[in-house]
């Protein structure tokens, strides 16, 4: 790939890199992972407030509308200009609330999003915390953001963002324990906490992805995933037609952007850990094939035969668009609706696919089939 560059960038990446190494290590790492945090954390916003963007293109073309088209060239800027509006609206506090708790819940609502982030690996080298519990720390963070929610609702105190907040405590706990089966099974055909490791293990062509010997425990997960970001249709905790606009009602300006940014974060951070648990995450599914190994070290292409970071990309887009287009086909279930399908089903489906995973364990099929002793 050197062939490509020139001789003088070469030159001065070398000489950077010999200033670097010369440094004490402690000041290496910390250089490294600030770099690593910050790549994450602007494409992540990126990511996010150009989704706003899509999402409006997509449900405007399935409804048979333009979507935005005014501020830039196709509308692109049109984040740009959200974002501006929000930041020079007057944030309003309630005379009767807790100001503190008023102030700190769309936070609370959005680290957890960001945080999570810290374990996802890009590919088989990007990474900014390599820890082998990374699925605990992304199964507690994900229960997080719930606290946000629930402490909007009650320190605005309003009726009606309490009814939204309330909504979403009973939601978000009815199916966070199917999202935990889910990532049980994960684990079992894993066999490990670390979320590389669980990619590695569906290394090979999308026929080792964990999608096929686990198929449903990735429609619970992927659905469980839409109710956890309180998406439509399982978006009752915003009500627009019952509650005004529940937990958030008497959010404005940055306070209600910080709100709508968690949101989207979460759907973006929902998206790559399907990808990861159940499409291999980085991995090409092309993998596997003998007669295109010898693309994998081509530049700008390799990526394609023998999978990388831009798969994961794909991958993530594929379920945002998905996101997309639920909101536009279905309209929103009745609570007691939600609350039926997260506990009489979504959590007797985990449980019963998890024996199942260990008849198959025991029989040595899918992944379970190098098994020895």
């Amino acid at each position: 790939m050197t062939d490509y560059i020139p001789q003088f960038v070469i030159n001065i990446w070398e000489w950077c890199l010999g200033v670097f190494y010369s440094l004490p290590e402690i000041i290496q790492y910390l250089t490294i992972t600030t770099w690593k945090i910050l790549f994450v954390m602007i494409g992540v916003i990126l990511v996010v407030a150009y989704s706003t963007y899509f999402e409006r293109k997509v449900i405007g073309s399935m409804q048979g509308r333009v979507g935005p088209n005014r501020v830039g060239p196709l509308g692109l800027l049109q984040p740009f200009a959200d974002v501006f509006k929000l930041l020079f609206k007057e944030v309003i506090v309630p005379a009767e609330s807790s100001r503190f708790l008023f102030v700190i819940a769309p936070l609370l609502s959005l680290t957890p999003a960001l945080a999570a982030w810290a374990v996802i690996p890009m590919n088989d080298t990007f990474v900014i915390a390599d820890i082998n519990a990374g699925l605990l720390y992304v199964l507690a963070l994900t229960s997080m953001g719930v606290y946000g929610v629930i402490l909007a609702g009650w320190a605005t105190n309003s009726k009606y963002a309490f009814l939204g907040a309330m909504r979403s405590a009973a939601q978000i706990v009815a199916y966070e324990i199917a999202m935990g089966f889910a990532l049980v099974g994960v684990l079992m055909a894993g066999g490990s906490l670390n979320l590389g490791d669980i990619v590695e293990a569906q290394s090979g062509g999308f026929h080792n992805w964990f999608l096929v010997p686990l198929f449903p425990l990735f429609l619970v997960y992927w659905i469980s995933g839409v109710a956890e970001t309180n998406r439509a249709p399982f978006d009752v905790a915003e009500g627009e037609s019952e509650i005004v606009a529940g937990f958030h009602v008497e959010y404005s300006g940055v306070a209600f952007a910080v709100f709508f940014l968690a949101e989207y974060a979460n759907m973006v951070l929902i998206a790559a850990l399907t990808s990861i648990f159940f499409f291999g995450g980085w991995a090409s599914p092309l993998e596997g094939i003998a007669f295109l190994e010898q693309y994998h070290a081509v530049p700008f292409i390799g990526w394609f035969f023998g999978g990388g970071f831009p798969w994961l990309f794909i991958k993530i887009a594929f379920f945002m668009y998905t996101f997309f287009w639920l909101r536009a086909t279905f309209p929103r279930y009745r609570y007691d609706q939600i609350m039926r399908l997260g506990w009489k089903v979504f959590i007797p489906v985990t449980i019963i696919w998890i024996a199942v995973e260990s008849v198959l364990a025991w029989m040595q099929v899918g992944p379970w089939s190098g098994l020895t002793g």
